[in-house]
């Protein structure tokens, strides 16, 4: 299914806050990044498409288009495509539970891992004050990350110029402000406790743009980050064993080949199993959350 017969391959891979149509979207490391994986499932975990900028103005170089085609072209062959959709792209929550040509839209989701733990799938905006009682306030907030993403975009330019690696501007204020910390902090507690609630064994979310892999109450909490700063995602390996990828520090490191971009498999290629066809994983591995 992969590109690339070095593609690391996993069971399944978990995306989300890309913020294709935006201008800061990391388009480029992103197509890099889906030549270096296969997966048998993939877990679009909202804001895939940033819907607010599109309605102020339309934004879409050809490399947007490639990331669609290029998950398409997995879907096609073999891989199941699940997408979750977030307050972003909240347009395809009038389309829940359906399937579209292969790909599944559903609100939120359990996926069972390889090791029989059931993780709760779901954006998280569902548990963002802001965003579900201000959303004039988070309009506004989303207009000041795009200004420090900018801002993030020119900073990065130079260190590239002076051989330096890549740093986040808004992530590292993210760590340093009391508030955004806190807030951090609560929007994980919130979703450890809405598994623990589903009678899941974790939780995978995206919307803060800040990845995770952590243990919150005997719960594991999974943040696939984003692909606006930090680029980055949760692979499944074949074990159960799930570990978030920080693409942009691996691309950053040069010269590297491509291959050594990613961890090794924890198994070799040619003991892993056969891919299953996508409707008999969907009906054993997952199902809708009401």
């Amino acid at each position: 299914m992969a590109d690339n017969a070095d593609a690391l391959r996993v069971r399944s891979l978990f995306l989300s806050d890309i913020h294709l149509g935006t201008k800061g979207c990391q388009a480029e490391l992103l197509l890099d990044f889906l030549r270096e994986v296969d997966a048998d499932e993939i877990y679009l975990v909202g804001d895939i498409v940033d819907g607010w900028k599109l309605k102020s103005g339309w934004y879409w170089p050809q490399a947007h288009n490639d990331v669609v085609q290029k998950l398409l072209r997995k879907v096609r062959k073999g891989s199941r495509l699940v997408y979750v959709p977030g307050n972003h792209d909240e347009f395809l929550r009038d389309f829940l539970d359906l399937n579209f040509g292969g790909i599944e839209v559903h609100d939120q989701i359990l996926h069972e891992s390889a090791d029989g733990k059931h993780y709760l799938v779901i954006h998280g905006d569902q548990f963002d004050l802001v965003v579900r009682h201000a959303k004039w306030l988070a309009l506004l907030g989303d207009g000041a990350y795009t200004a420090a993403l900018f801002v993030n975009t020119h900073l990065n330019w130079v260190r590239r110029r002076l051989g330096l690696t890549y740093w986040s501007l808004s992530a590292w204020a993210k760590l340093k402000v009391k508030n955004a910390v806190n807030f951090i902090s609560r929007f994980e507690e919130l979703l450890a406790a809405e598994a623990k609630r589903v009678g899941a064994d974790g939780v995978i979310c995206g919307h803060i743009h800040h990845a995770a892999n952590r243990e919150i109450d005997g719960l594991r909490y999974l943040n696939t980050g984003d692909w606006v700063e930090s680029c980055t995602a949760i692979v499944e390996h074949y074990d159960g064993h799930m570990e978030v990828i920080r693409f942009a520090e691996r691309a950053s490191r040069v010269p590297e080949p491509r291959s050594a971009l990613l961890p090794e498999p924890l198994v070799p290629a040619d003991a892993l199993p056969a891919p299953r066809p996508a409707a008999e994983r969907a009906a054993s591995s997952t199902r809708a959350v009401a």
